[in-house]
């Protein structure tokens, strides 16, 4: 393995370590506010750049090719369409305020309508995604990963510059692929507010 690799693959685990992704015990706090995309987030209080193009509400969501944990497609997320979107961006499932937001979206979001489509999107690879979502026994949920060149975290702002890893975040998408809520939590170690995304979400379901 080449040394700039080892190296990368390092500074990546130590994002983990650093940004409470690895804590194991103790209330997780929730924020309620939000960092902008092509910001920055902080990893315990300390900054960190967030690259690519900053995705806005009322845009239409980018097209992107993203691979599908169980069936290995390729799927462009543009192209959902009848259905309103919500959307959880984590660093790594396999951490444990990412398994915690993954968990609150899969059990808790079973109350919501069939209509809002629940998707988990990380850069973890597909076959990590799919042991992650069997051993968790999570349904409901659709695992994509941008595991390939990170383009979709490039193509919204949320990507983080040093692990090159996702940001943790919220997108709630329209049936017309129109993004109508973004949450970017502030602190990589902090929950985002799913409630908050639940009601957003719900409230699209109607519209015409």
């Amino acid at each position: 393995m080449k040394t700039s690799r080892l190296a990368a693959i390092l500074a990546a685990g130590l994002m983990l370590i650093l940004s409470g992704c690895a804590t194991s015990a103790g209330r997780i706090p929730t924020d309620s506010s939000s960092s902008k995309p092509g910001t920055a987030v902080t990893v315990g209080g300390e900054a960190r750049q967030l690259l690519g193009t900053p995705l806005q509400v009322g845009e239409q969501l980018p097209a992107t090719v993203l691979t599908d944990a169980f069936t290995m497609k390729k799927v462009d997320i543009s192209k959902f369409r009848g259905k309103v979107l919500l959307i959880s961006l984590v660093p790594s499932v396999d951490t444990k305020v990412c398994e915690a937001q993954t968990h609150y979206l899969g059990e808790q979001g079973e109350r919501l309508p069939d209509t809002i489509q629940r998707i988990t999107i990380s850069r973890d690879t597909p076959f990590a995604q799919k042991r992650f979502a069997e051993q968790a026994k999570l349904k409901g949920i659709t695992f994509l990963s941008d595991y390939r060149d990170g383009s979709f975290g490039r193509s919204t702002g949320l990507l983080l510059e040093e692990s090159m890893l996702l940001t943790r975040a919220l997108i709630i998408v329209d049936r017309n692929g129109i993004v109508r809520f973004i949450q970017v939590v502030p602190e990589l170690a902090h929950l985002p507010d799913l409630e908050a995304a639940f009601s957003k979400a719900e409230s699209l379901v109607h519209e015409k």
